[in-house]
């Protein structure tokens, strides 16, 4: 018989056990949960200014731009595709939704302007580039009205990626 070993936890060891358990507790069909990254200031750049107001001028505009240019794949009411995280039989996403349900308020504005201007940028992804279409304040607008679907939460996530990029100057 193999004695058993005593084993003290470390830090590691309970930060690891908190996160499992922690992403065992959310279920496929509950509420999202809001993805924030910790209050600690990890990368030493203090706390974001205040969320800044949406301008209503800009979010009209978004939303025109964002019925004829991109509704008939992300849904006129910013949900995508139901299945958008099941992959089609190429290996290509299905759109995803643009609403808090989503996940385009995890990324800062200057990778979603990328991304609406040049593409998807990836293999699995069937987002076309709309950077001969639409200027980069054209994008912004629309960024604008998908912004004003969100929740305070997924703004002020979004808003802290966006700053936090900025600072960096990624």
């Amino acid at each position: 018989m193999v004695p058993l070993m005593r084993v003290r936890p470390t830090i590691a060891h309970v930060l690891l056990a908190s996160a499992l358990l922690a992403a065992g507790c959310s279920s496929p069909g509950s509420e999202s949960v809001i993805d924030t990254p910790p209050t600690t200031d990890l990368l030493g750049l203090g706390p974001p200014p205040a969320v800044p107001a949406l301008d209503p001028t800009a979010v009209a505009e978004g939303e025109v731009l964002y019925r004829q240019y991109c509704a008939s794949c992300h849904g006129a009411d910013l949900a995508g595709d139901p299945d958008w995280m099941t992959p089609n039989e190429d290996g290509s996403f299905r759109p995803p939704p643009h609403d808090s349900s989503g996940h385009t308020w995890h990324h800062p504005d200057p990778l979603l302007i990328e991304i609406v201007r040049d593409g998807g940028g990836f293999p699995e992804s069937r987002m076309p580039g709309f950077g001969e279409r639409l200027s980069d304040e054209q994008v912004e607008s629309v960024l604008a009205y998908l912004k004003s679907s969100w929740g305070p939460e997924e703004r002020a996530h979004q808003w802290r990626m966006t700053w936090q990029d900025r600072q960096l100057g990624s």
